[in-house]
């Protein structure tokens, strides 16, 4: 590990003590929970290698003048998916799939290797394939996609091991589909004087579709901005409240300032504003409201899900999210063609807790 550590521009020794240690199949490996000197979270070390972590890309809230402000060339606007972030690593000749905050996580590292990727590290074995793993069957996320019947890897970038510097967007693009790595949707490369309109007329029609958002990205890959529909803003509403003390006041405040600013910026008539408010009042009170009933009449609160696989890969998902502290309800554990098909709940413990105790007459301090 110090001889890895040593290859960063960072204060090695300091480092050194915020990473956490961990095991995946016997072989030791450390993860780094917090950014730290510069060095992203996420970031692992396995043996002498470093795989350097995902880098936070930033949000804009106004696009005009935000876009043409932040970037200096033409951008790419690329589709920005719901599901969860994967680094995929070539380390010392074996494949392993990490997730944003770091673990090797043994679910989507068997998925990753159903992949053409050994032909791609053999060529280009200091990179990183960094994706969005989506579909109604994966272990993290809960939104599905009609194009998408399992779980299914999107590549958005590939990036060196260490420095973890993007390649060009249009040379990752030519090398995915050279190697036949499914990709992110693009919508086209514009100059700035038309990007705005383009992100606009993007936006209209994936918040039509239900889709997530998309990323802006420079042609050298090096510089990013992510916007959002209204659609997810009030599908993330609803699945936090779903759970109503399992998450913050943080991430309510963040999506209604992303609404508010988005109908300032696409004009919204004042009866096109109240409807938009309806629609995140909505999203909010109701699946409130569902969850308090459903704990009044005894049943389970939280997040559901499905993953199939070997019998081995799903076991130990399994218990690597009980190693993490997670309550799972197991609602089915079956074979479907020689497979382990396994339905579970993550119990939202927090807000199932509270829900009881106000029920019961408990009080609140305001």
């Amino acid at each position: 590990m110090d001889r890895a550590l040593a290859r960063l521009d960072a204060d090695a020794d300091d480092l050194r003590q915020h990473f956490e240690r961990d095991t995946y199949h016997g072989r030791e490996y450390f993860s780094l929970p917090d950014e730290r000197h510069g060095i992203e979270r996420g970031t692992v070390v396995v043996d002498d290698t470093v795989v350097r972590g995902f880098p936070s890309i930033p949000r804009v809230l106004v696009l005009d003048p935000g876009v043409p402000d932040f970037f200096d060339g033409p951008v790419t606007i690329e589709e920005k998916l719901n599901g969860y972030n994967v680094r995929i690593a070539r380390v010392d000749d074996e494949i392993l799939a990490f997730t944003r905050s770091g673990y090797v996580c043994p679910f989507t590292t068997t998925l990753a290797r159903e992949y053409p990727l050994d032909d791609f590290f053999e060529e280009h074995p200091e990179q990183v394939v960094c994706g969005e793993l989506v579909g109604p069957e994966n272990p993290y996320t809960t939104h599905d996609y009609a194009e998408v019947e399992g779980a299914e890897l999107r590549v958005f970038d590939l990036r060196h091991r260490l420095r973890g510097d993007p390649m060009a967007v249009a040379d990752r693009r030519e090398c995915c589909d050279r190697f036949d790595l499914p990709q992110v949707p693009v919508f086209g490369t514009h100059d700035l004087s038309v990007a705005v309109d383009a992100v606009r007329e993007t936006i209209a029609d994936l918040d039509d579709r239900g889709r997530e958002g998309v990323v802006i990205k420079s042609q050298d890959g090096r510089q990013a901005l992510k916007y959002t529909t209204s659609a997810i803003h009030r599908a993330d509403l609803a699945h936090a409240f779903d759970k109503p003390f399992d998450y913050g006041r943080d991430f309510l405040f963040a999506r209604v300032i992303r609404e508010a600013f988005q109908a300032v910026e696409f004009e919204d008539s004042d009866e096109e504003a109240r409807e938009r408010a309806r629609d995140l009042g909505e999203a909010i009170l109701l699946p409130a409201i569902e969850s308090i009933r459903a704990v009044d009449e005894g049943e389970t609160v939280g997040d559901t899900h499905t993953v199939r696989g070997d019998a081995a890969t799903v076991e130990s998902l399994l218990n690597q999210f009980r190693s993490l502290g997670l309550h799972l309800d197991i609602e089915r554990d079956t074979y479907v063609d020689g497979e382990r098909v396994v339905e579970f709940t993550k119990v939202a413990d927090a807000s199932r807790d509270k829900i009881e105790h106000f029920l019961s007459g408990g009080t609140i301090d305001e």
